[in-house]
């Protein structure tokens, strides 16, 4: 059994600053790809940030430059560093991961954490 746990989310005014991050745990043998999604009121889900085991990453023109995504292989922990946060980013976020285990290869995602940014 594997579970990714987020922790880190919250109310902040705009211009300001959020980090959440994302730790999986269970029986664990290999976590290749790990992202960042999230999901407005009224929208579907939409990719924010990703970063590869090698530690590529790529991210949605919305956040270029302002979001910083990070892992910690060590902890099998991924990061979102958010900054200059604007009322748009309002959203329940969610970690995934591609997680290879002792029985299957799948990804995973976790239970999200809910980020309020006020104008």
């Amino acid at each position: 059994q594997v579970q990714l746990v987020e922790s880190g989310g919250g109310l902040v005014q705009a211009g300001g600053s959020l980090r959440l991050s994302c730790a999986a745990s269970g029986s664990i043998r290999s976590i290749y790809t790990m992202g960042w999604y999230r999901q407005a009121p009224g929208k579907q889900r939409e990719l924010v940030a990703r970063i590869t085991s090698a530690g590529i990453t790529n991210y949605a023109d919305s956040v270029e430059g302002r979001f910083t995504i990070s892992r910690d292989n060590a902890k099998n922990t991924v990061y979102l560093q958010m900054n200059s946060l604007k009322p748009e980013d309002t959203a329940v976020y969610y970690c995934n991961a591609d997680i290879r285990t002792v029985v299957d290869y799948r990804t995973y995602w976790g239970q999200g954490t809910q980020v309020t940014v006020s104008s």
